[in-house]
């Protein structure tokens, strides 16, 4: 790392750059073919007819969802790594997308496996993660938290280039790696483009705590994409 020449202030982490001091590109995967394990509508043409076909991620039906591509992309839910899922995004929908939410992983240690009873003698069963579980619903992570933060940090950059111009992003962390994260967030987006924190207030049951204050919130960070015109946002209250 002596070769790098600092020019400002960072958060660095173990990968960010290699041996040379050079920054590590991120990995753009893909595109890869998507494969459809579930339909709730039915398509207008159906199987047996001269002009059906398979559908992929970026089909939609003849039906009533509009007349443009992007109306045929209403309630449609993928499954899968969004690492490789935006890398394959980006094709089609890069710079288009308007509004990007996500809670990540928290790393907090926890790994999410689950206990499961099947059968009439409640009999258990331990769920392992899948292959692409893996990183959706673990939050341990084998080279600290260096690897989280990589993790991101390449996330972060291709839902940038997905971000339309007056694109927002809300990220949703909590207090063991909000400041990390804000500083990644700061150097893909911007410290000027940060809208802003967003406090989630929920219930605890911690019940009394002596060593600290009970845990009550978590952050959302609010970025636009650039200095332009903003999406706007409606709120409700109940």
């Amino acid at each position: 790392m002596s070769k790098v020449d600092i020019k400002k202030t960072e958060l660095v982490w173990k990968g960010k750059y290699d041996d040379e001091g050079r920054l590590v590109p991120v990995e753009k995967p893909g595109p890869y073919p998507f494969q459809i394990v579930e339909r709730v509508n039915q398509p207008r043409i159906e199987k047996g007819n001269d002009e059906y076909k398979p559908q992929n991620l970026f089909d939609y039906w003849k039906g009533d969802e509009g007349s443009t591509f992007e109306d045929g992309w209403t309630n449609k839910l993928i499954w899968g790594d969004n690492k490789f899922v935006m890398s394959s995004l980006l094709e089609k929908f890069a710079g288009k997308i308007d509004l990007i939410y996500i809670d990540p992983p928290f790393a907090t240690g926890a790994d999410f496996k689950a206990k499961i009873k099947v059968g009439e003698e409640n009999k258990e069963v331990f769920k392992e993660h899948s292959v692409i579980e893996e990183k959706a619903y673990r939050d341990t992570w084998g080279q600290g938290i260096d690897s989280f933060v990589s993790m991101l940090h390449e996330r972060f950059l291709i839902m940038r280039e997905l971000l339309s111009e007056k694109g927002s992003i809300f990220i949703h962390v909590d207090h063991g790696v909000s400041h990390l994260i804000m500083s990644v967030l700061d150097e893909v987006f911007g410290s000027e483009n940060i809208m802003n924190e967003i406090i989630w207030h929920y219930r605890t049951y911690q019940g009394q705590v002596r060593e600290y204050f009970p845990r009550k919130h978590d952050n959302i960070y609010w970025y636009k994409k650039k200095d332009s015109e903003l999406l706007h946002l409606k709120s409700t209250r109940n």
